[in-house]
């Protein structure tokens, strides 16, 4: 039986290292940390979360929230790690950040049929192989990568945002609750009135950046756009964005605020929040002044600023197939980000379908067919579309996936028609012994 090597330990490589093990396969996992460290990575377990803590909207009438369920019923080994470090986020699925990597760590390393080894790796294998080391690959493998298909990377710029503790931010000014009331009350919700706002923005916009090597505003990817960056793009964007107050009332009025912040636990004690949707390139002590005028946060205390860093990714639709294998030698994948995948349940979905294809390459058995009508499918056919011309990464999105034959007006229903629809594809996959 072959040995599939698999190249980065992070969330598209976990979840093809465990997918490869459960059907029988042995996995050689490389891993270049703890010994070598990217700009933003911190801990030494494994599927470590860089940006966000949260995995998106969980609900079927959401893309995200349909792509989870189907990986759910696949027996995704990233989404039953996060059910079970899960923290409250309203209808979200967000997780304590450390308890999730370590779970998935123990669980990789507890396999039987996985063997890790701490090594970086610099140079592109033979077949069988998986390639997932992510959208912060080390400048050796780049480099190796690069030259293994003969042309240049694309990049695009990504960003993380604070974290504050919670006994710092001040409750007199701040209240919890979820938009629309929806579950729970699980944000923290930081009011700003007009010439707060106007004063907010004013030094938000003025504020001194990091030096990042490359960066123009044009290289950000919308998915995870700056703080400043969208601040630039009008007096309003923010409270359009992530600073939208649809939805919510300032319990000390009793009416919709001006601009509210939001902040999300990140941790399973609740003793760690984050900044949600201010992910940002200013230095350390600009972000301190400039987001301690938000009134709740006047006395925050900061455990972590938000980081810069550029990410990268194949020109995937003239390399790759729908399996995320090399056009050219099928027993060469990858997965993850670097595929042009945006975002922590998309790339488990991306390391779940090649690894799925590689288990039925190597044991001679029939290719898993995941049709445009399932959101693991419309990715791996989003990915490889030879008719772009533009290729950026996306999230999973209604738009790519193969749309009903019966014409449904309202949008929440049609969503879920289509949701539906998926899950009967994978189940019947499921049934039929995947």
């Amino acid at each position: 039986m072959s040995v599939v090597k698999v190249i980065g330990a992070g969330l598209a490589g976990c979840e093809a290292a465990w997918q490869l093990a459960q059907r029988g396969i042995s996995v050689e996992l490389y891993e270049m940390k703890p010994k070598k460290m990217s700009p933003a990575h911190h801990s030494a377990d494994f599927a470590e979360l860089v940006c966000s803590n949260s995995f998106r909207g969980d609900r079927l009438e959401n893309a995200v929230g349909l792509l989870k369920e189907e990986l759910r019923r696949c027996g995704s080994l990233i989404m039953q790690c996060a059910e079970t470090t899960r923290v409250e986020a309203g209808g979200c699925l967000a997780v304590d950040r450390g308890g999730f990597a370590a779970l998935v760590t123990e669980k990789i390393r507890n396999h039987p049929n996985i063997t890790v080894i701490d090594e970086e790796v610099t140079q592109v294998p033979e077949g069988p192989v998986i390639i997932a080391t992510g959208p912060l690959t080390s400048d050796a493998m780049s480099e190796a990568i690069g030259t293994y298909f003969g042309q240049d990377y694309l990049h695009f710029f990504d960003a993380a945002a604070p974290l504050v503790t919670a006994e710092s931010i001040d409750m007199t000014k701040a209240w919890w609750q979820s938009r629309y009331d929806r579950g729970n009350a699980d944000y923290v919700n930081c009011a700003m009135d007009k010439d707060q706002y106007e004063a907010f923005i004013k030094e938000l916009v003025s504020a001194e950046e990091a030096e990042v090597h490359g960066f123009e505003d044009k290289n950000v990817f919308e998915g995870c756009m700056p703080v400043e960056v969208m601040a630039r793009r009008g007096f309003d964007t923010l409270r359009y964005g992530p600073l939208k107050p649809v939805g919510l009332t300032d319990p000390s009025t009793g009416k919709e605020p001006y601009a509210v912040v939001q902040l999300r636990q990140d941790n399973a004690e609740g003793s760690v929040f984050n900044l949600v949707g201010f992910q940002t390139h200013l230095k350390f002590g600009e972000q301190k002044r400039v987001f301690s005028m938000i009134p709740a946060l006047a006395n925050a205390e900061f455990v972590r600023y938000g980081v810069m860093h550029r990410n990268t990714f194949l020109q995937s639709p003239k390399l790759l197939d729908r399996y995320y294998a090399d056009r050219r030698d099928p027993r060469v994948a990858f997965a993850g980000q670097m595929t042009g995948v945006e975002g922590y349940v998309e790339s488990t979905a991306s390391g779940y379908l090649a690894a799925v294809a590689m288990a039925a390459k190597i044991q001679g058995r029939e290719m898993p067919q995941f049709p445009k009508t399932t959101a693991i499918g419309a990715l791996g056919y989003y990915i490889s579309d030879e008719s772009v011309v533009n290729f950026q990464p996306m999230n999973i999105n209604f738009s790519i996936i193969a749309p009903l034959e019966q014409r449904i007006r309202k949008k929440a229903e049609k969503n879920l028609a289509i949701a539906n629809r998926s899950l009967a594809v994978i189940d019947e996959l499921i049934a039929r012994g995947l």
